[in-house]
């Protein structure tokens, strides 16, 4: 029996988008998490960027029990997160031409690196302009959007394009524009927005992904594990070690 309460449907809107991912980005999945493992194995360090309610999914990533130690953030002041007061000039630095160049280039990102961006709509200056910096540094780019923001909006950057056009790998969200999957008699606004929990569990099955993909290659991933287990912390201190040169949020 289908409940019809507010979060029976929200939870199925967001069964019914988790189940689109499972059945239709199979493949993009399956890229992106051996393009990440060739990345740990041939030397090179990961990242992730996310602007806004964006980076909630890339710090999923970052010091994460059962995830890749490898993994950094990449911090533009007053973009990542909504701790920046106003919270509206976080919305409005991602349309400030040059700041995702100069990020970039003071960033520890070189050539051989990966970049995870994530941006639900890919409209905005800033995803689009560090996709474009980073694949001219020779880094590689994982895009996470919503490609119908490309087919329902227009593009808010000088290029015209969107994130999805500066990627070597797309993963589609699939989250609908505006990003609320419910409405309700009396409620003026659509609301029950569900695109952190999707686009975090479209990154974590990519990382999943990757983890299978080095041990299928004879590496052992280099998986952090929880410091609330017995061993944990001694397991995680050997990790850091061992890859101290690719991490960079333990300095």
């Amino acid at each position: 029996m289908s409940d019809r309460t507010p979060a029976g449907q929200f939870l199925d809107a967001a069964i019914g988008l988790l189940r689109r991912l499972r059945d239709e980005e199979a493949g993009p999945i399956a890229a992106a998490g051996t393009m990440i493992a060739d990345t740990v194995a041939d030397g090179g360090r990961l990242f992730a960027f996310g602007a806004g309610h964006s980076s909630l999914a890339a710090q999923d990533l970052v010091y994460r029990a059962g995830g890749l130690a490898l993994m950094n953030l990449l911090t533009v002041p007053g973009v990542v997160g909504v701790d920046v007061r106003p919270a509206t000039l976080g919305s409005a630095l991602e349309r400030v031409e040059g700041l995702a160049s100069t990020v970039l280039d003071s960033s520890p990102l070189r050539e051989g690196d990966l970049l995870v961006i994530i941006s639900l709509s890919g409209r905005n200056v800033m995803p689009v302009e560090m996709a474009t910096r980073a694949r001219a540094k020779g880094v590689k780019v994982i895009g996470v959007t919503s490609v119908a923001y490309a087919a329902q909006t227009s593009p808010r950057n000088p290029s015209g394009t969107f994130l999805k056009d500066h990627c070597d790998v797309v993963l589609d969200s699939g989250i609908p524009v505006g990003d609320a999957e419910l409405t309700w008699e009396g409620v003026s606004a659509p609301f029950a927005p569900a695109s952190t929990v999707v686009t975090s569990a479209l990154l974590q099955a990519v990382m999943a992904t990757a983890a299978a993909a080095l041990a299928d290659r004879g590496v052992e991933p280099p998986l952090l594990r929880s410091g609330n287990v017995d061993g944990g912390h001694a397991w995680n201190t050997q990790v850091m070690t061992e890859y101290g040169d690719r991490i960079f949020y333990q300095h």
